[in-house]
């Protein structure tokens, strides 16, 4: 369980814009692999509660791009001398909102849909671990949910079908052959749905 980012603005009320956390934030800032594309996030939102979401897009922040004045001072005098400067550098991550848990009896229950909470700015972001992105897609009868499938592919634009093939790549292995079936059929409406987007193009 990583902190790898902080809650900047928003576009929607399930869109969210986050900063991944850089040196100057913390002593070991995450690895690139730790919010990568399709990575699960939780946001703590009350005690017991929190907003779970995945990284659908990057941007990178660089005001000093265009700007092709001479450079006086190096990148290690900077983060001395200005280091406000090198913090305005940075990642953006696009995170999607798909759903929540609450704690009950010693254990997450999840809920996929459109979580009423309005997630804070300054809200730190937390990657969640393969185990728990499992638990998050298992339904009441113990099988893989994707209710928020309808939900991704609305808000995520162009990345909405590599979104959720990334998802099903990552249940996939920790499914029952019988689920992995049923995924497998998933995948291939999508891959279908992209076609024909390709097509009308």
């Amino acid at each position: 369980m990583t902190r790898i980012a902080k809650i900047v603005s928003s576009n929607s009320h399930v869109d969210y814009v986050a900063r991944v956390i850089d040196e100057l934030d913390a002593d070991a800032p995450p690895a690139p692999e730790e919010y990568g594309f399709a990575q699960f996030v939780r946001m703590p939102v009350t005690e017991g509660e929190e907003v779970v979401g995945v990284v659908y897009d990057t941007q990178l922040a660089n005001p000093d791009y265009g700007s092709f004045g001479p450079r006086l001072s190096s990148h290690a005098d900077l983060k001395v001398l200005s280091p406000d400067f090198l913090h305005e550098q940075g990642v953006l991550l696009g995170v999607l909102l798909l759903g929540w848990r609450v704690q009950e009896e010693q254990k997450w229950v999840a809920r996929h849909g459109v979580p009423r909470r309005v997630v804070p700015v300054g809200q730190e972001v937390f990657s969640l671990p393969d185990a728990e992105v499992f638990e998050f897609h298992r339904g009441a009868g113990g099988a893989v949910q994707l209710h928020y499938f309808s939900q991704a592919l609305a808000h995520a634009g162009a990345f909405a079908v590599p979104l959720v093939e990334a998802v099903i790549s990552q249940l996939e292995p920790a499914c029952e052959p019988a689920e992995r079936q049923r995924l497998c059929v998933l995948k291939k409406s999508l891959v279908w749905q992209r076609t024909l987007g390709q097509l009308r193009l």
